[in-house]
């Protein structure tokens, strides 16, 4: 009995070694590098994201606000949000179709503070009122480091605001019947989660954690920010860190 609890030890210890050396030998994750607004005259701005457990091909939109929280520019957003026009838009013959579709739930808080209303009321872009091809770029399906910049030099302090979404992550509260008939929900599920940090250009500090502040709402029909977070679950795992820096 005595060598069985012995030797059930040493396959412990071994078990928790092995764990551990794997763990320390993890390989980095591999992340996209990219840049926007090269032609920026103002600070050069740096965001790197983590990617979660629960990060898979999520939206998102990157800008910045003053501390009153009034839009100042869009460092980034994804080129399909940016356009209205998706990949995988519609299906016909059992295929999908790149189209313009209007899906006001993606980055509603982002679309808001933007403030620029399409000919059918809604602020998230179409053709017509499309953001700049400098400030876009392709949705990166792995965690990223952008290097973009700000339109003009800026002083004191500012905000850098982060917004991402990731259709169909149901949970318990955000269930697919939650609101019948809303045809946006159904594709947001679990609404987008919006981050923020302060910089502050007197400081000496060169690295800013952004942290979550709020959800956005659920189908995109205002540009209110839901401050309540505990009914969201994996939407706050798709990042596992955002880092930004200002040079």
């Amino acid at each position: 009995m005595y060598r069985l609890l012995f030797l059930s030890l040493i396959f412990i210890a071994g078990a928790c070694t092995t764990g551990s050396v794997k763990k320390q030998n993890q390989v980095p994750e591999e992340k996209t590098l990219f840049s926007t607004n090269n032609e920026g005259k103002g600070q050069e701005i740096t965001i790197d994201l983590s990617r979660g457990e629960s990060f898979y091909y999520p939206l998102f939109s990157i800008w910045l606000e003053d501390m009153d929280g009034k839009y100042i520019q869009t460092l980034y957003v994804a080129r399909s949000v940016a356009t209205g026009i998706f990949e995988y838009a519609r299906q016909e013959n059992n295929k999908w179709i790149k189209a313009q579709k209007r899906a006001p739930q993606t980055l509603p808080y982002w679309a808001h503070k933007r403030g620029i209303k399409a000919a059918d009321g809604l602020f998230i872009p179409d053709d017509l009122t499309a953001v700049p091809d400098a400030y876009t770029g392709a949705t990166p399906v792995t965690g990223f480091v952008l290097t973009s910049h700000a339109d003009n030099p800026l002083t004191g302090k500012f905000k850098v605001m982060l917004e991402i979404n990731q259709n169909w992550d149901w949970n318990e509260y955000w269930t697919n019947d939650k609101y019948p008939g809303d045809v946006n929900y159904t594709w947001s599920c679990q609404p987008a989660v919006v981050y923020e940090t302060i910089i502050d250009l007197e400081s000496a500090n060169d690295s800013y954690q952004m942290k979550p502040v709020g959800h956005s709402h659920y189908s995109g029909k205002t540009g209110e920010l839901f401050p309540d977070l505990s009914t969201l679950t994996t939407a706050l795992q798709i990042a596992d860190s955002i880092i930004v820096k200002v040079r």
